[in-house]
């Protein structure tokens, strides 16, 4: 009988990052695992690869690679260690046998919720504003002594899809004491909303009624530039607009001209065009905190990934069970 042959298209660095000492083992144990060349940075999947091993582990360092490359004999499984598929499987990949999974969104929701919640603390309790202020005085008074900050349980919370992610953050200011937690997405009902303590309502009641609007949408055709800018107006003054989802759900420009106006404060993690220009009206403005899309980056997160895969890898191979596949009616909405 022959043995299975694991394809492992990663750079060394990140495979380090992906995966420890005892998901490496477990990952070993499976089969035959074949670790690919780096060219430029890059880990190139074989033209081969369909032919000779039955399972293809990618992630964001895996190059670019032509589709019929995974048109073969013997590939029959992919899985993917970081989020999004779609910059190296296009959606025409799923049509034949041929089986996709996501290793990493499921590992990375907890942490870009922590992120979520970290960048609506910082806004509402000033953290960054006064660290600015007291680093560049070193005054006590200068850095803000006795301006006072809001207390997240007194917020009515707003979140733009119930996602992996938007159902931790949910669960999170839940946790923290926040009462007024409504959201919008039409692929959610009442009854799954309820359970975890959120109400549903449209996306223009969503807007007009939120101090915090946090955005969990992934970027497709159907919710591309979804929240312009009648839905920022509608923002009370002073609201929170955090987005650690992508900034293609939203009309960034727009988004620009209310953080240079002043009448809403940001945290934004994700932007149209990265990495961000040194020259973005972004820059400049001390009402937004600004992150280089690193929501999802811890260590625990990272070797969940790992566990992930290796978790996927081991059920496909033993009764074709997959936990986070991604299938042809799925491809469009997953982020």
């Amino acid at each position: 009988m022959m043995s299975i042959r694991v394809f492992v298209a990663i750079t060394d660095s990140e495979f380090d990052r992906l995966y420890d000492k005892p998901v490496r083992e477990r990952l070993a144990a499976l089969g035959d695992v074949v670790r690919g060349e780096t060219v430029n940075g890059r880990a190139q999947v074989p033209a081969d690869v369909a032919s000779e091993f039955d399972v293809l582990i990618t992630s964001w360092s895996t190059a670019p690679f032509a589709p019929v490359i995974l048109d073969g004999p013997r590939l029959r499984l992919a899985v993917h260690s970081a989020g999004s598929v779609r910059g190296l499987f296009p959606r025409a990949a799923l049509d034949g046998g041929f089986r996709l999974a996501q290793g990493g969104a499921d590992a990375m929701a907890l942490a870009v919720a922590e992120m979520t919640l970290a960048l609506t603390l910082a806004q509402l309790r000033n953290v960054v504003w006064h660290d600015r202020r007291l680093q560049q005085s070193r005054d006590w008074r200068t850095g803000g002594f006795g301006v006072l900050g809001q207390s997240i349980a007194a917020q009515r919370i707003g979140i733009v899809s119930l996602s992996r992610v938007g159902r931790h953050f949910a669960a999170m200011v839940r946790a923290l004491g926040a009462t007024q937690v409504r959201a919008y997405d039409p692929y959610a009902t009442a009854e799954s909303a309820a359970e975890i303590g959120v109400q549903l309502c449209s996306l223009e009641e969503l807007c007009r009624t939120s101090d915090v609007l946090s955005i969990h949408a992934p970027a497709t055709p159907e919710t591309e530039g979804m929240l312009g800018a009648s839905h920022f107006a509608l923002l009370p003054d002073g609201a929170i607009v955090i987005n650690t989802a992508r900034a293609q759900v939203t009309d960034e420009q727009a988004l620009l001209a209310e953080v240079q106006s002043g009448r809403l404060r940001v945290g934004l993690d994700v932007f149209i065009d990265e990495p961000l220009d040194p020259d973005s009206g972004f820059f400049g403005h001390e009402n937004a905190i600004l992150m280089p899309h690193v929501a999802g980056g811890t260590v625990q997160a990272r070797f969940a990934q790992g566990a992930h895969v290796v978790d996927e890898v081991a059920g496909f191979l033993r009764d074709g069970t997959l936990i986070s596949e991604v299938t042809a009616e799925n491809y469009h909405r997953l982020g």
